[in-house]
């Protein structure tokens, strides 16, 4: 239950924090805050929580001690009491491919629990939160979305492309230089020379890979400022939106808007449409799915093909594409692909957000620029006529999958299945070429439970693509793939294969059917031998029983729902 249901005045700039700093028995917790600064001058201040992943595990999150800086300034500044704390963030790109990207996902359910965990405990008034991994950026709106307090969420901002000759490269360009080298297509001296351009500094993966597509859908939901997802970790533009944000969290305290007021229904059509225009990381399913739970909305797997067949998708970019987030910027950000769809009717233009006004009125503030043809294409002259993702059901996957539909251009594919119970042994056979054109590589207990963490397989996608056989050979799995993947890359099935889904009882030779017209994933075996194959099975036991991982195979969900625990 929020403050707000339990009777609290809506429009209290203190609405919790009054419990540790008003009447003579809160004098031992006036005490301690004496001791981090807080003076008789700031008891009537609400007080603000920034809730920060900086780290230097990753580059995604470097520029965040610094912009954490600025939003204190701004809370300040507009009358609030900030006080920082920290919690973890994990790097996909170095967790990827290999044990440690089980913990990736995990670290969503972390991220969010730690901050409500210090919201709740220090009766904190409001928050705002930054983050630029993967996973933290929806682990921030999910304890926002929990908390049912002011928050704005900021963005670490992307990293600029590296560049070889005349050709931007990104971190995608290096997993998939690793499948490249590993067949002979290109050289070691090429692949040294991919690793030390991909990542020129700071910020997140430059495509529009999960983390921008997650700064993405928090200026779509209205969580961010407008204008803040596109600028680059270093642009300096971040500091004023940082600034602005620690300002933007005291007026909402001030007019008694909550994090739910703005995370509403159409808050989340509005983000679906956006991340179907940009063709956007196949994450971002799960992420809205985990996020609308912990705000109270009914959100479907389904309602993503619903809002996908009405919004035609708009921007050239990576993966699939040719172009990066800092181009995306470069034409004006997210409020041209806001307005262009607003202008088409496909946003629900009185959605609230953390600026106090409607998605309308703030793109009639700011009047961006109509797409430039290029880098964004204009609804009238779309690059497909539907949206980037899409949700597939079948005989596979009766419960759903995810696949980015903007990468695909052959719409059927069948081919025989390899199946593989472990993401390593499928990367084994790709690498030493013993996959080949018409084979379906089936990868399964890598799903939340079976994983258990769901393992993105970007590894082996990439190296799929760098062997050159990325439009040959279809990849389907009950784990993720990252946002830099594309292709005939199925994601997400559920039921995953500890639950007993059809894809646990899929064997080497089964022919398997992928239909983009029907959005349909078939395992082509009749009932009777699916049936012989179930009698008498059990899952594979767990590969973890204890701490994160085994708590988090224990308590998580499928997919279909967003992998949540609880």
């Amino acid at each position: 239950m929020s403050e707000r249901e339990s009777g609290r005045d809506a429009t209290d700039l203190k609405p919790r924090s009054r419990d540790v700093t008003d009447g003579m028995e809160r004098a031992p917790n006036r005490a301690m805050l004496r001791a981090v600064g807080m003076t008789d001058e700031d008891w009537d201040k609400p007080q603000i929580g920034i809730a920060s992943s900086w780290n230097e595990i990753t580059p995604c999150n470097l520029s965040l001690k610094r912009l954490a800086v600025k939003a204190k300034e701004g809370v300040f500044a507009a009358g609030g009491f900030p006080l920082e704390f920290g919690t973890i963030s994990v790097s996909d790109g170095i967790s990827m491919g290999h044990e440690g990207m089980r913990a990736s996902l995990v670290s969503r359910e972390v991220i969010a629990d730690s901050v409500e965990t210090v919201m709740h405990a220090e009766r904190l008034d409001g928050s705002v939160t930054f983050a630029g991994c993967d996973k933290s950026l929806p682990g921030m709106l999910m304890a926002a979305a929990r908390l049912d307090l002011a928050n704005v969420f900021v963005y670490a901002g992307s990293i600029l492309p590296g560049r070889i000759g005349d050709s931007d490269v990104t971190i995608q360009d290096a997993f998939e230089g690793v499948g490249a080298c590993a067949l002979g297509r290109i050289t070691r001296a090429e692949l040294d020379e991919i690793e030390r351009q991909a990542c020129p500094g700071e910020g997140a993966c430059g495509g529009m890979f999960t983390a921008n597509t997650m700064a993405s859908v928090g200026e779509a939901l209205g969580m961010s400022l407008p204008g803040s997802a596109a600028p680059a970790a270093v642009d300096r533009r971040r500091d004023e939106y940082a600034f602005r944000s620690g300002q933007a969290v005291v007026e909402l305290l001030r007019r008694g808007i909550t994090a739910r007021d703005i995370l509403t229904k159409e808050a989340f059509e509005n983000a679906i449409a956006v991340v179907m225009a940009l063709g956007g990381s196949t994450n971002a399913v799960l992420h809205l799915l985990a996020i609308a739970r912990e705000a109270t909305v009914d959100l479907d797997i389904d309602d993503f093909n619903r809002i996908g067949d009405k919004t035609p998708h708009l921007a050239d970019v990576k993966p699939f594409g040719r172009f990066v987030m800092n181009d995306i910027d470069r034409i004006g950000g997210v409020p041209v692909v806001m307005r262009e769809l607003l202008d088409a009717g496909l946003l629900h233009s009185d959605a609230l957000t953390v600026s106090g006004k409607t998605v309308a009125e703030n793109l009639a503030e700011l009047s961006p620029p109509a797409p430039d043809g290029t880098v964004l294409r204009s609804v009238s002259n779309p690059l497909h006529p539907t949206g980037g993702l899409a949700i597939l059901k079948g005989s596979l996957a009766p419960d759903g999958a995810v696949i980015k539909a903007a990468s695909i251009d052959l719409p059927v594919f069948e081919g025989s299945a390899r199946v593989f119970d472990d993401e390593k042994d499928a990367m084994h056979a790709v690498t030493t070429g013993d996959i080949g054109a018409g084979d379906v590589v089936v990868i399964r207990y890598e799903g939340p439970q079976g994983g258990p963490g769901m393992r993105e397989m970007l590894a082996v996608t990439a190296a799929i693509k760098g062997a050159g056989l990325g439009k040959d050979v279809m990849l389907v799995t009950d784990g993720r793939f990252s946002g830099a993947t594309a292709g005939f890359c199925i994601g997400h099935v559920a039921p995953e294969a500890p639950h007993g889904g059809p894809i646990a009882f899929v064997r080497d030779g089964d022919q398997i059917r992928l239909d983009m017209h029907t959005r349909t994933l078939d395992l082509l075996v009749d009932d009777a031998e699916l049936a012989s194959r179930k009698s008498g099975w059990t899952p594979n036991q767990p590969r973890y029983s204890k701490g994160v991982l085994g708590k988090y195979a224990r308590l998580v969900g499928s997919a279909a729902q967003g992998a949540v625990c609880g």
